[in-house]
């Protein structure tokens, strides 16, 4: 019998004592998990989880610097295929059901014992085992056709529609479910998914389609088939939808492929339409992405990525770094926003970063404001307040932890040394 699959877990708490008590006594093994690291704050647990890509991320909801539903958001736009799973107080309980999108598995009341603890991880380890089975569906047989996925076919595969046939294709849409009334106009959006073995051939099964449903209904809705070695979705929503959750699909589906069924994924993503009888433009582009997508740094490709020079490789790259170098004092800047200002897909900014740069968007916006920093520090003399300010940092606990952390010492006690090096110089 193969071994038990151990699914690996980061815990972050601020608090020292339940942090070392939950990582030293809980029998992690036994249970069905791998402890691979430990944050006493949002931003470390962030960087982790960026590193060793964990299955499930155990995180107090009351965190310095990066309250455990933000650090939910953003693990969802680094790592959407981690779970996240919530020690709160019972006065965060209702603040902590806001995060209920951003993957949460389990909400725990302190205070708690390790016996509860134990007991609540062997349901988590369920819900995981759950969710993988969910992913790896081998049935032998796809499931029953879908009516929506049967009128979307032609109007995605063959050429013939017309646009005064569109007003048709809408009626027969609210006939099969695909649209829920008169009211219902969303647009559209075409992604072409494919698994490959470890030679590169194309190994997506036809019951794949159940696994990129699965994923793509936590996000957006739609309907998926499957057609000559390809699963199709059409996803429906309106623009700010595609916006805020597109990409995040985009990357959790090759995040789980890896990891649950070992197998490398492409994807292409056309643009959003605004009728059905433009389906099949936008799948002619889904399909162009996959094919310009091969041999390139991500496993995802928009349409959009592709188009100018300047939106490939060590090109872009260089742009995102001069886009830091220029809005690092900005308190929201972030891989989302900096790709919206150069016009592609978070997904390929990220890929582009890690292949060009060796490094992860994060790290490369805390050095660079740590640089700043430094230099502000030596020869200013603003405030450290001021300095954070300046620096992208509107909580000066937090600037002083990251510079500490960066430069080996306090922003206060690298002035006071450097103006004692300057006094003993000038002696």
């Amino acid at each position: 019998m193969a071994a038990k699959l151990l699914y690996t877990v980061i815990v972050a708490d601020d608090e020292d004592e339940l942090r070392e008590a939950v990582c030293t006594m809980i029998p992690w093994q036994d249970l069905g998990f791998r402890l691979v690291g430990s944050a006493s704050n949002g931003l470390d647990a962030l960087q982790m989880v960026e590193q060793y890509e964990p299955d499930m991320l155990l995180t107090d909801i009351r965190m310095p610097f990066i309250s455990g539903i933000e650090l939910a958001r953003q693990v969802r736009e680094v790592r959407p295929a981690t779970n996240i799973a919530f020690l709160s107080g019972y006065d965060d309980f209702e603040y902590a059901k806001q995060a209920i999108q951003y993957n949460i598995l389990s909400y725990m009341l302190k205070p708690l014992t390790m016996e509860g603890l134990a007991a609540e991880l062997r349901n988590i380890r369920q819900k995981i085992d759950a969710q993988f089975a969910l992913f790896r569906q081998n049935a032998a047989q796809p499931g029953a056709p879908d009516a929506r996925a049967a009128m979307l076919m032609p109007l995605v595969l063959d050429d013939y529609a017309e646009a005064e046939g569109n007003s048709q294709a809408e009626a027969y849409a609210r006939q099969c479910g695909l649209l829920r009334d008169v009211e219902d106009r969303p647009f559209y959006v075409v992604m072409v998914t494919t698994l490959l073995n470890e030679e590169g051939g194309n190994c997506t099964a036809p019951a794949f389609v159940a696994s990129v449903d699965a994923l793509a209904a936590k996000y957006l809705r739609g309907v998926s088939f499957f057609t000559a070695g390809k699963v199709v979705s059409v996803l429906l929503g309106n623009p700010s939808d595609f916006e805020e959750y597109l990409h995040i699909l985009a990357d959790e589906i090759p995040q789980m492929a890896a990891r649950v069924l070992g197998k490398h994924c492409r994807i292409g993503v056309g643009r959003a339409v605004r009728s059905l009888t433009d389906l099949h433009g936008a799948y002619r582009e889904a399909m162009e992405a996959l094919r310009q997508g091969e041999g390139t740094e991500s496993s995802v490709q928009f349409i959009s990525d592709l188009v100018p020079t300047v939106k490939s490789g060590s090109l872009l790259c260089k742009r995102a770094l001069e886009a830091v170098d220029q809005h690092y004092m900005d308190a929201d800047l972030s891989l989302v926003s900096i790709s919206g200002m150069l016009d592609v897909s978070p997904n390929h900014l990220s890929a582009c970063i890690k292949k060009y740069a060796g490094e992860t968007f994060i790290n490369i916006l805390i050095r660079k404001r740590m640089d700043a920093a430094r230099e502000l520090l030596a020869n200013s003399t603003l405030k450290v307040q001021d300095v954070s300010r300046r620096c992208g940092y509107t909580d000066q606990h937090y600037f002083s932890y990251c510079f500490k952390k960066y430069c080996g010492e306090s922003p206060n006690a690298m002035r006071r040394r450097l103006g004692a090096e300057k006094a003993g110089d000038a002696l």
